[in-house]
């Protein structure tokens, strides 16, 4: 579900109530743990958190435009979704949240690359996503994504 909000601030205004509360206390936990260096804002439709221009002029592939995404948060038809890009360009980093996951949570992992659905809002693991906030810092991100994605 993409929204046509422009600001994080209408796009949780926009959410269904019971999604508001739970997506209010992730934003607020990613921003206050994100990796110094990224800025917030929209992004496809998202809330997003993304290496500034400032930092990586290249931006996102070839199209000059967008800056190089690295977090996205958004609530789907479904679910609650957490894009972590670092986690779609590192193994170690998606190997060691698939481990620790089950010591958070007591309902089973759903995950894609770099996305994580979460269909229980009660069950949330807002300690294991700070953690994993503190796992890759945007010097490392842009690095591996030079190395790895950009190719």
């Amino acid at each position: 579900m993409t929204s046509q909000a422009t600001s994080p601030e209408d796009y949780i205004a926009q959410l269904p109530e019971d999604r508001k509360a739970a997506i209010t206390k992730l934003n607020n936990l990613i921003i206050k743990h994100m990796p110094k260096g990224l800025e917030t804002g929209m992004a496809y439709g998202m809330l997003a958190y993304y290496v500034p221009k400032s930092i990586y002029p290249d931006g996102y592939h070839c199209k000059p435009f967008p800056p190089l995404p690295f977090i996205n948060l958004a609530s789907q038809k479904n679910f609650i979704a957490l894009y972590h890009s670092g986690m779609y360009a590192k193994k170690e980093l998606y190997d060691w949240f698939v481990a620790e996951y089950p010591k958070h949570c007591k309902y089973k992992l759903d995950i894609g690359k770099s996305c994580i659905r979460f269909k229980k809002m009660d069950d949330i693991p807002y300690n294991l996503i700070e953690q994993l906030l503190g796992k890759m810092t945007v010097n490392e991100w842009v690095d591996i994504y030079e190395k790895t994605i950009k190719k």
